[in-house]
C-alpha cells in the first residue's frame, strides 16, 4: 500500500525535536491506521497550536461557515481559525505560538478546492515570519499526470483560485508548495516529507488507501473525479447536486428535460462517461425541496475520462438548449461573477464556440504540464 507523509513522520523526527509545532489539518489528516495527525504530533512532539481551515480541524463546521478560536477538547491545544470573515491568513499572534507549522490535508487535485490556498497563504506567512514549514505530502487522487483546463489569469485571484494552476493540475500538495515557494521567491524554510510507493499514473483506487471524504461535498473518489468539471455549475442557476446523496455527480433544475439532455449528451460520444436521466429534490442549497430534472454522470473508464471537458460540454449544451439558464451575479457589488472566479478568466461570457473553448483549454494545459515537470518529486 502507498504511504503518505504522515505514515513516515517518525523517520523525520529530527525536524520536529525541541520545536513548538502548529498543525493545519482536517479529518483527512490521519495515518493508514486511522490515527489522527493531531494525536501523532501531540504524543510524540510539542504540539502547541492547531490551525483550522474551512470545515474545522475535526470536520464539525459546515461549508462556508466561519470558524472561531476555541480549545480542542481531545488534546487541550488551542485552535486558531484560518477561515475568518475578515481574513484567511496567519496573524503575528498565531505565529508567536510556534516555531514550525505543519500541513496535513488530503487534496482532491482540483484548482477550485480551497485547502491548497490555506497552505499557500500559511507558507507565505511563515516565510515572512522566518518560521519553518513542513508539508506531510499526500497522493493526488486524480493522478500526477493528467492535466486539464485553462490556467488562472492575473486579476481573477480568489480563495477558490489564487495561483496560476490548471483546473486539474496533476501535482501533490508538496509539489505545489515547492513550485510556489520557488516561483514566488518566498524563500520559506520548506520541508516536504514525501509519500512512499506512489507513482504518477496512479488514481486513488490504485493506492490501496481508504477514501476519507475531505468535505461533505466530496463523499467518494468518484465525486472527486467528476468535480473538476461539474463544480463549474456552482457559478450557474443550475443545481450541482448539493443537498443530494450525489453532489457534483447530479446536475439539473426544474426546467430541464432529463431524457432529452441524457440522449444528447450520450450522442456526443465523450470518452469514458455515460449519462442517465434523473429526478431529485435537493434538501439544501439551490431549488431546496423542489423537483429537479437532469442527468447523473457515470464514469465508465477512469483512464480516458476527461472531467473538465465533460463538464464544459454539459454546461454549453444546457446553455444552448434552455433560455432559463443563467450565470449567477456577483456575490457582492464590485466583485466578479462566481463563474469567472471558477474559470479564472472571463471566457464563459465570450461568444467562442465549444470547440474553440476546449482547444484553448488543451493548449494552456499542455503548457502547464510541461512547466510543472521540474517540480515533480515522484516518477
Amino acid at each position: 500500500m502507498v504511504k503518505n507523509g504522515i505514515d513516515r513522520i517518525l523517520r523525520y523526527s529530527h525536524l520536529f525535536q525541541g520545536k513548538r509545532i502548529g498543525l493545519i489539518t482536517t479529518p483527512t489528516g490521519i495515518t493508514s491506521e486511522f490515527v489522527s495527525t493531531i494525536q501523532i504530533l501531540h504524543d510524540n512532539f510539542n504540539l502547541t497550536a492547531l490551525f483550522s481551515p474551512e470545515h474545522g480541524v475535526r470536520g464539525d463546521q459546515a461549508a462556508g461557515a466561519m470558524v472561531e478560536t476555541y480549545t480542542d477538547p481531545l488534546t487541550g491545544v488551542p485552535v486558531y481559525s484560518l477561515y475568518r470573515k475578515d481574513s484567511k491568513r496567519m496573524t503575528a499572534d498565531m505565529l508567536d505560538q510556534v516555531d514550525m507549522v505543519v500541513y496535513d490535508i488530503q487534496d482532491v487535485g482540483v484548482r477550485y478546492y480551497t485547502f491548497i490556498y490555506t497552505m499557500l497563504y500559511a507558507l507565505e506567512d511563515c516565510a515572512k515570519a522566518d518560521k519553518e514549514f513542513v508539508v506531510l505530502d499526500r497522493v493526488n487522487p486524480l493522478d500526477g499526470l493528467t492535466v486539464e483546463g485553462n490556467v488562472l489569469k492575473p486579476g481573477y485571484e480568489s480563495f477558490i483560485g489564487n495561483y496560476p494552476l490548471s483546473v486539474r493540475y496533476g501535482l501533490t500538495v508538496g509539489e505545489i508548495a515547492n513550485m510556489a515557494n520557488e516561483q514566488k521567491g518566498w524563500k520559506a524554510k520548506l520541508h516536504v516529507i514525501p509519500c512512499e510507493g506512489w507513482e504518477r499514473n496512479m488514481l486513488f483506487p490504485q493506492t490501496g488507501q481508504i477514501w476519507v471524504h475531505p468535505s461533505l461535498g466530496i463523499p467518494r473518489f468518484e465525486t472527486a473525479l467528476v468535480y473538476a468539471g461539474t463544480c463549474l455549475f456552482e457559478g450557474t442557476n443550475l443545481s450541482e447536486g448539493r443537498g443530494t446523496t450525489f453532489p457534483f455527480e447530479i446536475i439539473g433544475a426544474p426546467f430541464i428535460d432529463a431524457e432529452r439532455l441524457a440522449d444528447e449528451m450520450n450522442s456526443r460520444g465523450l470518452p469514458g462517461v455515460r449519462f442517465r436521466p434523473v429526478y431529485f429534490k435537493p434538501t439544501t442549497s439551490k431549488f431546496q425541496d423542489e423537483l429537479c430534472a437532469g442527468i447523473q454522470i457515470y464514469v465508465t473508464d477512469t483512464l480516458s475520462y476527461r472531467s473538465v471537458e465533460t463538464g464544459v460540454t454539459l454546461m454549453y449544451t444546457m446553455k444552448r438548449n434552455y433560455e432559463e439558464f443563467s450565470y449567477l451575479p456577483p456575490v457582492k457589488e464590485g466583485s466578479r461573477p462566481f463563474i469567472d472566479l471558477l474559470c479564472g478568466d472571463k471566457l464563459y461570457w465570450e461568444e467562442a464556440g465549444l470547440t474553440e473553448m476546449l482547444e484553448k483549454f488543451r493548449e494552456e494545459s499542455r503548457d502547464f504540464a510541461r512547466e510543472k515537470q521540474k517540480y515533480h518529486l515522484y516518477s
